[in-house]
């Protein structure tokens, strides 16, 4: 009698969730709930009643075996369960929102909108020619830059604001829901005003830049670090830094209006001091300061719409 063959397992199923009744619902309220840290406000922005929030939450534990809020008072907070499902229905929702995009863009016949975020001399160097590129081989295409820190750029990214970002990944545990793929560093030079000693110098040393008072960045942003790090690596005392500031306008409006250096990077400081009548120029010494790599970042496991696909060709080609 010939035997029989063991059952057979199947593959592994992984939309256990869904067959126990998970929803987008359920998904958008532990989002909201993340956000706002208030489960009435988060029923007031999906239009539910606050009752309704709360039988969806009890629906959410039962259907995932395991709790995954906690109130106190008012308050209300998710666990480690709760944070990693808000984490996912912000991706789902962010998803969703792209196919909208997407597809409104292919009924008005175009190639659609894309959010670029970069930090500054990306957006001179590589987002600046693509736009021009992008304008006379997709007259259609349409964009809007934001030129921030990298650290608010990824803020904006996971939160579905910017499609992707010329910068660099957060320090934070956010760096693990992005990827980055690596562009270049960013040497960085020296301005000053346009007429300063230091630029009718044919060779500046170090006690040379001594005698003037310095505009930093933020200590805790890129290229503030980077400048630090080299200078007490040179034996260079920063003590002559006066004014420390995250504005780019404010430094050069700054540096323009007295004898202070300001370091900024080398595509940047270049492109201010091009031209015979330019309002700055660049001090001729090489200190070695570079910023570490930049490059194209985008969230985990997504993929661009078409304009957005179209752009990063754009600048990748310049790159």
């Amino acid at each position: 009698m010939p035997q029989s063959s063991p059952p057979q397992s199947g593959p592994p199923q992984n939309d256990v969730f869904l067959r126990r009744g998970l929803k987008l619902t359920h998904l958008r309220l532990l989002a909201q709930i993340a956000e706002t840290g208030q489960l009435s406000l988060a029923a007031q922005r999906l239009s539910i009643t606050q009752p309704a929030a709360s039988r969806l939450l009890a629906e959410v534990e039962q259907i995932v075996g395991q709790k995954v809020h906690d109130r106190s008072g008012r308050g209300i907070w998710l666990l480690p369960a709760g944070e990693a499902l808000a984490r996912r229905a912000r991706r789902v929702q962010i998803e969703m929102d792209e196919a909208e995009r997407e597809l409104a863009s292919i009924r008005g016949g175009g190639l659609g909108h894309v959010r670029i975020g970069a930090v500054t001399a990306p957006a001179l160097d590589l987002v600046l020619p693509a736009l021009r590129a992008a304008r006379l081989a997709h007259p259609s295409l349409t964009a809007e830059v934001e030129v921030l820190p990298s650290a608010e750029l990824c803020a904006l990214l996971l939160a579905g604001k910017l499609d992707f970002v010329l910068g660099r990944l957060p320090e934070t545990q956010d760096r693990l829901l992005l990827d980055m793929r690596p562009i270049g560093h960013e040497p960085v030079a020296l301005i000053v005003r346009r007429g300063h000693r230091l630029t009718t110098e044919s060779q500046v040393n170090l006690a040379d830049l001594q005698a003037y008072d310095w505009v930093m960045p933020g200590s805790d942003s890129p290229i503030g670090r980077a400048v630090s790090a080299r200078m007490a690596g040179l034996g260079f005392d920063l003590g002559q830094v006066r004014v420390t500031t995250t504005s780019f306008l404010f430094t050069l409006a700054l540096v323009r209006s007295s004898n202070a250096i300001a370091p900024l990077a080398r595509a940047v400081a270049d492109r201010f001091a091009a031209g015979e009548d330019a309002a700055f120029g660049v001090v001729p010494i090489d200190l070695g300061i570079v910023v570490p790599d930049f490059g194209l970042v985008t969230r985990r496991n997504t993929e661009p719409n078409a304009a957005a696909a179209r752009m990063i060709e754009l600048i990748l080609a310049q790159a």
